[in-house]
């Protein structure tokens, strides 16, 4: 019946044998693409869930697979040349291979970007993690793709082999700083905006983190680059988590011989002032509190314990309470110390000097 077509039409019978193949790939190809845009629809259209992922992972099939039916059923009904028949039965393995590759890969990267979804701060770590997988998966299809055309992959392996070993060696440092930034940003034991100190006594604020390094703004609005291999190594302060309010002592000496509950009583007098008055960062809960430190080698010293709104308020309040300290000191009385020595002359040193004198 074929054959009498084709002669109806005037054309050989290899031509029309090729037509009607050609017709089925396009007409597979053209049907595969109208369900994915179907199930595209439905994927865009459900919320998030168990359906959202059925439907994005069945939405990359119907063309492989439709393709891989027009293919086979094309070469079984068609007395196709012995060329065609080759092509397409490598058609049908790497289409075979290729649904077999990537749907796994597919899932891994969904499960990686509901991950990145849940939780914002993973999208810099899930979203090369799925590209990296992709590639991965594409590389296992590819080599399985070679071995069944019967391409040997020795020569393939030993280059590939000594060519990684002189990339490592060459991108030692690039690739620590890779893997100690995927690190950082998965474990995130700093965010934006932190404000953290090393103990290499570099502090900032945290502008961000990259593939390479991380960037500090310090608070001379200076920015500090630092690799990534260096912070993941280094004992890290953050002073922003898990609560940016913190609480400081500012140590405050008197002279000997000061009455102590006087001295605990102006520092609390000031500090109560302070926080009346709105002194910008000073939190008026918990209260303030002065304890007696200790006996210095001049002085008796005390500490004023205060509340704060962040790390970084420490400084103007600090100086602003400085400078209420020194006037009230000035108005009760009491002395602020400074270095002092007394020299205690047995008899022989002061025959001595008063030898020298005369």
């Amino acid at each position: 019946m074929i054959e009498n077509l084709a002669r109806a039409l005037h054309v050989s019978n290899v031509t029309f044998y090729t037509l009607l193949f050609g017709t089925l790939i396009i007409s597979s190809l053209l049907l595969g693409l109208a369900l994915n845009r179907v199930l595209h629809y439905w994927t865009k259209r459900l919320h998030d869930g168990l359906p959202q992922l059925f439907f994005s992972l069945l939405e990359t099939l119907p063309v492989p697979l439709l393709l891989m039916a027009g293919l086979y059923i094309g070469l079984e009904s068609l007395p196709l040349p012995a060329r065609f028949e080759r092509i397409g039965s490598k058609l049908i393995l790497a289409l075979v291979i290729l649904v077999m590759v990537y749907f796994p890969a597919q899932v891994i990267a969904l499960a990686l970007r509901r991950a990145g979804q849940r939780d914002p701060h993973m999208l810099r770590v899930t979203q090369p993690a799925a590209f990296v997988v992709r590639i991965l998966f594409a590389l296992l299809g590819t080599i399985i793709f070679l071995e069944n055309l019967g391409i040997s992959l020795t020569g393939v392996w030993t280059t590939l082999g000594v060519g990684s070993v002189a990339v490592a060696l060459a991108l030692q440092e690039t690739l620590s700083n890779f893997f100690s930034g995927l690190y950082l940003m998965a474990d995130r034991p700093v965010g934006p905006s932190d404000y953290i100190k090393l103990d290499t006594n570099q502090e900032g604020y945290v502008v961000g983190i990259g593939w390479r390094s991380t960037v500090l703004k310090t608070l001379g609005n200076n920015y500090v680059v630092i690799p990534n291999s260096v912070l993941a190594k280094a004992t890290i302060t953050n002073y922003s988590v898990p609560n940016p309010q913190m609480s400081f002592s500012l140590p405050v000496s008197v002279v000997y011989g000061t009455d102590p509950a006087q001295v605990e009583k102006v520092l609390l007098d000031v500090a109560r002032e302070a926080i009346h008055d709105g002194l910008e960062g000073l939190l008026a809960t918990p209260a303030p509190s002065v304890s007696f430190a200790g006996f210095g080698q001049f002085s008796l010293d005390f500490s004023l314990g205060m509340q704060l709104r962040q790390f970084t308020d420490q400084f103007p309040v600090q100086s602003d309470l400085r400078k209420r300290i020194v006037k009230k000191f000035q108005e009760a009385g009491i002395g602020m110390p400074f270095p002092t020595r007394t020299l205690v002359f047995d008899k022989s040193a002061k025959d001595l000097i008063s030898g020298s004198q005369s």
